[in-house]
């Protein structure tokens, strides 16, 4: 099984690896920080060098539990050892809009009891499908208003790992945790501190100032329950 690096460091930019698989152009790394697209996550994208020959990660996926490098040409070999070098700009984005949904989502549900019913974060915006029926311009503006200002406040977000059976008793994990493999012993969680926790595998800034300001560019009924709403950071990390 290959170590997600990810999951301890979020900040990671580089390190070094051995390839535990090759087929063609796609491979297997012993560790890594390149995160695999899932859960409304893209993929992560860089490169991988070996004496001096650059692959780039196109694609990194998971596979039956494997997290799998799609580079742009085969040559590497099992065996090889390897430097990674991710694509940090990218990567940051992708953070800083995670954490920003999870404020977002938080706030949606505390003021509304809106659940979500799905989501995709992309590195220049992000959408997420919500179950309210008062889809109110007015109504969604405060919220997003409350998520600027709570984001604002500077909070800090840990990342640190419980017993399933100790996860399962925190109010407003249960949902969550119940969806996730019932082999995990042990899940990790992310805390924006007074705003929000979840169980969650993805990757996230340090502190709610990094993200900058939710901007709404879009809002859609998909469907009876079922609305959009589409947004962007309209300004830079501070």
């Amino acid at each position: 099984m290959t170590n997600p690096l990810w999951f301890d460091d979020c900040y990671l930019k580089e390190w070094s690896s051995t390839v535990t698989t090759a087929l063609n152009n796609e491979i297997e790394l012993d560790q890594t920080a390149f995160f695999p697209e899932g859960g409304g996550n893209p993929c992560d994208q860089g490169k991988i060098i070996k004496d001096g020959i650059e692959y780039s990660v196109n694609e990194v996926k998971k596979r039956e539990g494997r997290i799998v490098h799609v580079l742009d040409r085969a040559g590497l070999q099992s065996g090889d050892s390897v430097h990674c070098i991710l694509d940090w700009e990218r990567r940051y984005k992708v953070m800083r809009m995670h954490t920003a949904m999870h404020c977002l989502i938080q706030i949606m549900f505390k003021d509304t009891g809106a659940l979500v019913t799905g989501n995709q974060i992309y590195p220049d915006r992000s959408r997420v499908d919500v179950n309210i029926e008062n889809f109110d311009r007015a109504l969604i503006e405060k919220i997003v208003g409350k998520a600027n200002s709570v984001i604002a406040e500077g909070h800090d977000v840990k990342i640190y790992y419980l017993p399933r059976d100790e996860a399962m008793k925190i109010e407003g994990l249960v949902k969550l945790a119940a969806a996730m493999p019932p082999n995990l012993e042990t899940l990790r969680i992310v805390e924006v501190v007074g705003v929000d926790i979840q169980a969650d595998g993805g990757c996230h800034v340090a502190n709610t100032k990094e993200i900058g300001r939710l901007k709404i560019t879009k809002m859609e009924n998909k469907g009876k329950s079922n609305r959009r709403l589409e947004f962007v950071l309209e300004q830079e990390a501070i």
